[in-house]
């Protein structure tokens, strides 16, 4: 148990022996005053207040304890997902440095480099775009012409070359030739896919196996639908996992990197776009599904 679920524990004790005592005086005064009814309501409503403002203090305490603790472990895995790059380059460049390598070693250092730079940039965008999308207003995005069957193909291609799997580990299913279109931020909904198929082979473990499709579920609507067979979500924690911070944890794969930002950033930006994200789960160990829902632009 840490400090902070210990402080926690200590406040509801609190509460619960503050709302105990406030119940024997009430009681004590129900007894008391039996016979007058006019100091009898003044008391039982006086009470009511009491324990109405206890248990709100008490809800708000435990609130911002638990936020302040997601905080924290923010800034621990920020901290982590840039120190381990920067401490990759600075030995590969201190390697360079210091003795005489062939030109097939120098260019897997610079390989590897370079990937630690892409990795530093992820994590600094996410945490900026996290900033911007949190102060757009539902709807703003609204700008251009958007093919989502063409950006679902173009996210696919790329995750299949950033994590480095074989054609046939992400599939990808358009159920209709055209006319899946929306109004939107080319480059944002870009990056809901990309975050939604990093995430999809990340919690898959060892077998990746990842289904994109794209569909209109009804005439004014376009689903990108992102399924994998991973580790799955518990169910009580479908609700949270769009939360700023919060990263699903199972017994199966407890460990993941990143920075907890990567849905909110989604749920972000479809509210922008007018639309909305919803994840389903089985349960552990039967994967999970995210759907995007948008409005479709009339043919």
């Amino acid at each position: 148990m840490t400090r902070r679920q210990k402080a926690i524990a200590v406040i509801i004790t609190c509460c619960v022996l503050l709302v105990l005592a406030a119940i024997s005086l009430n009681v004590s005064w129900i007894l008391i005053t039996a016979r007058r009814d006019a100091l009898l309501i003044l008391g039982v409503v006086l009470f009511a207040l009491i324990i109405a403002g206890i248990i709100v203090y008490t809800v708000f305490l435990v609130m911002a304890l638990k936020r302040n603790e997601e905080h924290d472990s923010f800034i621990n895995a920020v901290t982590h997902e840039l120190k381990t790059p920067i401490a990759s380059i600075q030995l590969y460049l201190e390697t360079l440095q210091s003795r005489p390598l062939s030109d097939e070693q120098r260019q897997q250092f610079y390989d590897i480099m370079l990937a630690d730079a892409h990795r530093l940039h992820q994590t600094v965008d996410q945490v900026l775009r996290a900033g911007v999308a949190r102060e757009k207003p539902r709807g703003a995005a609204r700008t251009a012409v958007v093919d989502m069957a063409a950006i679902a193909r173009d996210c696919v291609t790329v995750a299949l070359t950033r994590h480095h799997l074989h054609a046939g580990t992400i599939q990808l299913e358009s159920h209709e030739g055209r006319g899946l279109t929306v109004r939107g931020d080319a480059e944002e909904l870009r990056t809901v896919i990309t975050n939604l198929l990093d995430n999809a082979v990340k919690y898959s473990g060892s077998d990746i196996h990842v289904t994109v499709a794209v569909a209109s579920p009804a005439p004014d609507t376009v689903w990108v639908r992102v399924q994998d067979r991973g580790v799955g979500i518990p169910k009580k924690q479908l609700k949270r996992i769009f939360n700023r911070f919060y990263r699903v944890q199972t017994r199966t794969l407890k460990q993941v990197k990143g920075t907890g930002l990567g849905l909110y950033i989604v749920r972000s930006i479809a509210r922008a776009h007018g639309g909305r994200v919803f994840a389903q789960s089985e349960g552990e160990g039967r994967g999970a599904t995210f759907t995007l829902e948008l409005p479709r632009l009339a043919s």
